[in-house]
């Protein structure tokens, strides 16, 4: 029988709990699965605190994009509850000037017009440009926005722009860690996904062809394929 193993999601930015829809039903069968609150703090210091509160002792961690953020801020504060890791198209370096400009940018466009415009306007950069035309998926992170709020947005980026640089902490992870990246990830490219495999000691990428930032969206069976791996090993 296999032991029971907590698992712990946190979502990206603008991203509720449908993000990780298609595999909460594989996940589950590992044990109970606790999809994080990650939009009412505006700090990662903060979120990661109020997960940690919230958590089971040990649990296996799955974080895609800011989730990924959050995940780093957790094991800086207890890496000995971390069983298992999994970083999904996300990066450990902080942000570039020009990304930071960007924020700030939409933050003030949050303020004053609908949450849905936001979605569609990250929408061509959030997912492969195989999938530009699809209004399906296009409706699911618009219902996600909604999710959020345009307040849960802003305090999203507050916290994404203060976070610190989670390189120099890549070295000192020992849990098994899988980096799973889409190959038409255009915020946070393959090359950022390797930097983060080759840095933790246990680490193995995973490249998914077809595939952009919302990879468990856009690729729910190969990503979920690559995290039933990651429990079993």
């Amino acid at each position: 029988m296999r032991n029971i193993l907590p698992i712990v999601c946190i979502p990206g930015l603008l991203f509720s709990p449908r993000l990780y829809a298609e595999q909460l039903p594989a996940l589950w069968r590992f044990g109970p699965v606790t999809v994080a609150q990650h939009s009412l703090q505006a700090s990662v210091e903060e979120i990661a605190q109020s997960i940690l509160d919230a958590a089971p002792e040990r649990f296996a961690l799955i974080g895609l994009s800011m989730g990924g953020y959050i995940s780093f801020e957790i094991l800086r504060r207890a890496a000995e509850r971390v069983e298992k890791l999994a970083l999904l198209d996300t990066s450990a370096r902080p942000d570039s000037v020009e990304q930071t400009a960007n924020r700030r940018i939409q933050m003030e466009r949050a303020r004053s017009v609908p949450i849905s415009e936001i979605a569609d306007a990250l929408f061509p950069r959030l997912v492969d440009r195989s999938r530009w035309e699809d209004e399906g998926l296009r409706n699911v992170l618009r219902q996600m926005a909604a999710e959020t709020g345009a307040e849960g947005f802003i305090r999203q980026q507050t916290a994404i722009l203060s976070r610190p640089d989670s390189r120099p902490g890549l070295k000192e992870i020992r849990c098994p860690t899988l980096v799973v990246v889409g190959e038409g990830d255009e915020l946070t490219p393959p090359e950022l996904a390797a930097e983060i495999a080759d840095g933790v000691e246990r680490g193995r990428l995973v490249k998914v062809a077809a595939c952009g930032h919302t990879c468990t969206l856009e690729q729910p069976q190969a990503v979920t394929a690559a995290l039933v791996k990651w429990l079993e090993d």
